[in-house]
């Protein structure tokens, strides 16, 4: 088998993304990236995340409950912290400076009191799909797999919710993620555009977005369910999500 067929077998079944993105799996850049990444584990690199949560967030959000899209850039690089969500880590890591800048600006914004984790898991399971533009990475090496190839593929990811959805929420924060979502038709989604979360850029006008009220108030009027901001508490979330 090769080992984009192997990789395509992490896309769950029924989620809807599979029937869109199968053919991605049989293109030459696809099985050029997967032979890369087999190459650097067989190298004894380790990567991030592992190769069971690489689809994470399209697996716990599946195409036809998408509600909001969270664009980021690439996963986390340090031990445990990575699981296939953009900004989000395991509940047992210490939270990334930009996830603690998110949780401030959901409790100004929504007066929701910041978790004691940072695993955003059950946002994706209420329809936020989480998606990095890069869905791995090597250990302690920052962008180690940009331009291999997962830049065409969520593109493609993209394009797909630009076109067989409507009505739904793109939050493109900093540059990068603007330059990303360039395509989406604003005529038929909501897109709001701020800078970086990070704390480089958050006091430039991250903070004070209300990105997250200003989100759910456009689904309550497209008839949709708003999203539950609040994280359960980090018990909680370690007993439910132990793998």
């Amino acid at each position: 088998m090769h080992p984009a067929e192997a990789l395509a077998q992490q896309l769950k079944p029924g989620c809807g993304w599979d029937q869109w993105l199968a053919d991605e799996f049989r293109q030459p850049y696809m099985r050029q990236l997967t032979e890369f990444l087999a190459a650097e584990e067989q190298a004894g690199k380790v990567l991030y995340p592992p190769r069971s949560h690489c689809f994470n967030a399209l697996n716990s959000t599946p195409l036809a409950n998408v509600s909001v899209v969270i664009l980021g850039q690439d996963p986390y690089h340090g031990p445990g912290q990575a699981h296939g969500l953009s900004f989000s880590v395991r509940p047992d890591v210490p939270l990334p400076p930009s996830l603690i800048n998110i949780f401030k600006e959901i409790q100004q914004d929504l007066s929701i009191a910041p978790p004691d984790h940072g695993c955003l898991q059950p946002w994706a399971e209420q329809g936020v799909l989480l998606l990095n533009s890069v869905l791995t990475v090597e250990q302690r090496n920052a962008g180690a797999h940009q331009g291999k190839g997962w830049e065409r593929f969520t593109d493609k990811v993209i394009e797909v919710i630009n076109r067989e959805r409507d009505n739904l929420v793109f939050l493109l924060w900093g540059s990068y993620a603007k330059k990303k979502g360039q395509h989406i038709d604003r005529n038929r989604h909501l897109v709001l555009e701020g800078p970086h979360p990070s704390p480089l850029s958050a006091y430039r006008g991250f903070f004070g977005c209300r990105h997250f009220s200003n989100a759910n108030q456009w689904l309550e009027r497209q008839g949709k369910a708003s999203v539950n901001w609040a994280l359960p508490s980090k018990a909680e979330m370690i007993r439910k999500y132990k793998k």
